[in-house]
């Protein structure tokens, strides 16, 4: 491509069984994307929406069908979270519903010579979890207040007396709550598909 265009995914909008992605182009070479886009055998047309001072927001009208990156990605029950590229370069955020669907994925995705880099996976939590991995409100506290005053640290930099000394119960009740707060959060954090619903205090 002549230019350098910088794009954004906006949002996916299904419309009936076709799905319209909404993206935003940053102005720089984008006539030139925008003719190399219509000239894909996938794509229908594309057309403006908006228009900003330094970008246009665009909906692609397409056969999803017909591309065979993105058709990978639903066939092993993947969904693309969001999009964002400069001229060969993109950054992609997918979900996938396990490991193994992943691995798949990325097979694929070498079969057809596209060089897949990742650089960061994260598990769901279980939706019961909550927004503490399960923890209850003394087991959060407690946690952090030992991150904080470093009880994690290496060196060691304060005991679970110095902690139950603040908070103001025993050194034992610091044991316990930071034993079973770190089960819940593992649990629920590296294991949301099997783990049990931890210990409350």
């Amino acid at each position: 491509m002549p230019g350098r265009s910088d794009i954004e995914l906006e949002d996916v909008v299904p419309l009936g069984d076709d799905v319209v992605p909404l993206f935003w182009l940053y102005e720089t070479g984008a006539s030139e994307f925008v003719e190399t886009v219509e000239s894909n055998a996938a794509v229908e047309n594309v057309i403006a929406l908006d228009e900003t001072t330094n970008r246009t927001l665009y909906a692609l009208q397409w056969d999803a069908t017909r591309d065979t990156f993105l058709g990978s990605v639903t066939e092993f029950g993947g969904f693309l979270l969001s999009a964002t590229g400069s001229g060969q370069t993109w950054m992609l955020r997918f979900r996938f519903p396990d490991h193994d669907a992943l691995s798949a994925f990325s097979d694929r995705c070498s079969e057809m010579g596209v060089d897949l880099d990742v650089t960061a996976l994260y598990n769901r939590t279980r939706p019961s979890a909550g927004r503490w991995y399960g923890l209850t409100e003394t087991q959060y506290e407690t946690l952090l207040l030992a991150r904080e005053r470093g009880y994690y640290d290496i060196p060691r930099r304060v005991s679970t007396q110095a902690l139950a000394d603040e908070l103001g119960v025993s050194d034992q009740a610091v044991t316990e709550r930071l034993r079973r707060a770190i089960r819940t959060l593992t649990d629920n954090a590296l294991r949301p598909d099997t783990a049990g619903d931890g210990s409350a205090e």
